[in-house]
Formats: structure tokens, C-alpha cells, sequence
């Protein structure tokens, strides 16, 4: 998953420098993202799989995960790669966050979180996975992202995460 993305990311900032850096909303990047996401997952064995930004739909119902104080909270992803439960042995690829680099700290821990926590296996060791049924909190997602633009030091910061935890970040150059 990460080679598909960080194909689809060079595709984004080598065909949108200008728009990257003119301000535009966490939104509109995503969703130009999503496009080039979009591209490289229908050329791979993931082809039955969407890209959506802001989802936030389980089978009809408001997705949902746990919080840190074991609180059932909705959740809403800026982009996510799922099969929108038509495949229910791996309905979740990918979940990303982005962030401009100007929004707080508190914002941005947040989304952090968010991406441990959709990428964990199951919560508490309980999985009630029946190959039929999809989990009634969101989890196991493959792969988590976390994408901070800095757009006045022209960086871009990645963190990856995997079954609950970070496994790798870098920064790079923009342009």
C-alpha cells in the first residue's frame, strides 16, 4: 500500500505544485489527491476499491471508533480507500488526514490518534468478524497516513501507521 500511495503522491506534487502552494483548503488537496490515488489503485489488484474524501458511511450507519476514554465517537476521515463494505474480508485500505502545518498542535495529535486507532486489528482484542458481517466500530484499516503540508518552508511531512502504531515518517521537499 505505501508504494501504490507514494506513487500517487508524486503524481500530486509534480501535477499540482501551483495549486499545493496557493492556499487552497485541506478539502480541495484531498480530493485532487484522491484523483491521483484513484489512478493508481484502478492499474493494481485494489481496482474494486473507491477513494473517498470526507466519508463517513458504514453500511447506512455514521462510522464510528472508540476514543481514548473508551467513548464511542463518529468519525470522518479527510480520504479514505475502502470498498464501501462490498468486500467485507478487507474492507479498508487506506485512511489519511491532512493537515496544513499552521493548525494546532492539539489538531493535529487528534488526527494522529485517529489514524492508531483505524489501524488497529480490533479494539481489546475482540474481533467479531464473521466473513459476512463488518465490525460495528471501524478498524483495520491497512494502512494510516498522516500528510502535514507546510506550504511556507515548502515541506510536506509523512507518517505511516500499521496495526496501531507509527512505522515510519519523513519530511521532503515540496518542489
Amino acid at each position: 500500500m505505501i508504494e501504490i500511495f507514494e506513487r500517487a503522491n508524486e503524481r500530486f506534487l509534480s501535477e499540482n505544485i501551483d495549486f499545493i502552494v496557493s492556499n487552497v483548503s485541506e478539502r480541495s488537496l484531498c480530493s485532487t489527491l484522491a484523483q491521483c490515488i484513484y489512478l493508481e489503485i484502478n492499474n493494481s489488484i485494489f481496482a474494486n476499491y473507491h477513494v473517498d474524501v470526507e466519508y463517513n458511511r458504514n453500511k447506512g450507519k455514521v462510522k464510528t471508533i472508540y476514543n481514548d476514554d473508551l467513548e464511542v465517537v463518529s468519525i470522518v476521515c479527510d480520504l479514505i480507500v475502502h470498498s464501501r463494505g462490498e468486500i467485507v474480508e478487507k474492507d479498508n485500505l487506506i485512511a489519511l488526514e491532512m493537515k496544513k502545518s499552521y493548525r494546532s498542535q492539539k489538531e493535529k495529535e487528534k488526527d494522529r490518534a485517529r489514524l492508531v486507532a483505524l489501524t488497529r486489528d480490533s479494539y481489546d482484542g475482540v474481533w467479531s468478524f464473521d466473513g459476512k458481517t463488518l465490525p460495528e466500530y471501524v478498524c483495520g484499516y491497512e494502512l494510516g497516513i498522516y500528510y502535514e503540508i507546510d506550504k511556507r518552508c515548502n515541506l510536506l511531512f509523512i507518517e505511516y501507521y500499521a496495526k496501531g502504531e507509527k512505522i515510519k515518517s519523513y519530511r521532503r521537499a515540496i518542489k
